[in-house]
């Protein structure tokens, strides 16, 4: 026989085999039984904690002596498991008047012009120009302050600048 023909048979008997079921002794198994999943999910059994049971301290110097080991064995809610409570963002960097006042142009400038359209408002000729001319200043400074160059701070090898 010459290889190819053996190669031929090979997909002759994986074709021939597609759809027949696999049938898996447990020892052929890819995993260990112990990962097999069991057909009842298990139960929790939360006992109650000690604080409820121990009979309150009548003297006050006992009381202060217990508070400080109860705190050290308290434990966590069991229905808190897993929950992940993001740290605070960081705060917002600090921004100049001329940043703010061209943020407010770029904004302002349409938002009058749409509110005076919604309302009906008679337009003049200078009340239109000083509009569009803010929305443009505005854009024009935000461009302007923007840079084009890498940072200051970012050493002799800038990597990917994109």
């Amino acid at each position: 026989m010459t290889p190819q023909s053996d190669e031929d048979e090979v997909w002759r008997q994986i074709v021939a085999s597609f759809n027949d079921t696999a049938v898996r002794d447990s020892a052929d198994q890819p995993w260990p039984d112990s990962e097999n999943l069991p057909s009842e999910p298990p139960r929790r059994v939360v006992k109650q904690s000690d604080e409820d049971e121990r009979p309150p301290a009548e003297d006050p110097s006992d009381a202060d002596s217990d508070t400080d080991t109860d705190t050290d064995t308290k434990q966590a809610d069991p229905d808190d498991e897993g929950h992940y409570v993001p740290p605070p963002p960081p705060p917002l960097p600090k921004t100049d008047t001329t940043t703010k006042i061209a943020w407010l142009a770029l904004f302002g400038g349409p938002a009058y012009l749409l509110l005076s359209a919604a309302l009906n408002w008679q337009l003049q000729g200078w009340m239109l120009f000083t509009a569009v001319a803010a929305f443009i200043g505005g854009f024009v400074a935000l461009v302007v302050r923007m840079g084009d160059g890498p940072p200051n701070d970012s050493g002799w090898d800038d990597g990917a600048v994109i």
